[in-house]
């Protein structure tokens, strides 16, 4: 598969050229964007990423290299994404989307582009992640109402949505599993005096410090015990090994939404 990195310049863009370079399936970097004012624009992505060329100059038009790949792998910004989306269906070609922090209206977008391209959508690539959510799920039914339910989550101090769409998912599974609307029982912070905690509800506690590449955690919790699930990524390279398997999982695939566990066969 010919592959396309959105926001080759960014810690993550970089971190795709790098995985899909190194790569042992049948993948390969064969065109790359930036943003127009990025200093990086016209630079080989391989040095950007590597320290070795790859032949794939850095471009400010993925409509200018369209006929150069099959699939776009894109972790930049909801905007930019569904502005991506839109060229990525006009012409064909398969996407992989890791980027989070989408409104329901654009969320509405991707479902209806994937009438007509196939789109893995996934608020996270790691094989570790979504192990947690069959996990997680596996709890929820176990546990069922008996127990309070709190996820936490950390992040670097550059990620702008909180909560992450790891921990917004990770609580959709739990919901889902307890028949419950996450929008109706989501509890975001807290703080003051408040009453007895509602059962019912699902909280979220949110950190952005540092370098923390995420952390996240779903407590199940008693009054006599507790069951914690916990994932750490301590490297953006397990993310990015994550839309690799996904990129080359696309070939030949038919135009539909699909999902990590998807690629993974967990459903």
């Amino acid at each position: 598969m010919r592959v396309a990195i959105a926001g080759a310049a960014g810690r993550m863009g970089r971190t795709l050229v790098e995985a899909v370079s190194r790569s042992d399936a049948a993948v390969e970097v064969t065109a790359a964007s930036v943003l127009p004012e990025d200093p990086t624009l016209g630079m080989d992505v391989g040095l950007l990423s590597m320290g070795q060329p790859l032949g794939v100059l850095a471009s400010d038009s993925l409509l200018e290299q369209q006929e150069a790949f099959d699939v776009l792998v894109d972790f930049t910004s909801p905007d930019a994404t569904i502005a991506h989306l839109k060229l990525c269906r006009q012409f064909g070609k398969a996407m992989v989307i890791g980027t989070t922090g989408f409104s329901e209206a654009q969320k509405e977008v991707i479902e209806e582009a994937a009438e007509h391209i196939p789109v893995v959508f996934a608020p996270n690539m790691s094989v570790g992640v979504n192990l947690c959510l069959q996990l997680v799920k596996k709890a929820a039914e176990v546990l069922g109402d008996e127990v309070d339910i709190e996820i936490y989550e950390a992040h670097h101090r550059y990620k702008k949505d909180a909560p992450s769409g790891t921990a917004l998912k990770l609580g959709e599974v739990v919901a889902e599993t307890l028949g419950r609307e996450l929008d109706e029982v989501a509890v975001y912070g807290r703080e003051g005096v408040e009453p007895e905690r509602d059962r019912k509800t699902i909280g979220f506690a949110t950190v952005r410090a540092g370098d923390i590449v995420g952390d996240h955690t779903v407590t199940f919790a008693s009054l006599g015990e507790r069951v914690e699930i916990t994932h750490k990524a301590s490297n953006r390279m397990t993310f990015a090994n994550g839309a690799v398997r996904a990129a080359g999982w696309l070939e030949g695939k038919p135009a539909g939404l699909y999902s990590m566990q998807d690629v993974l066969g967990l459903v």
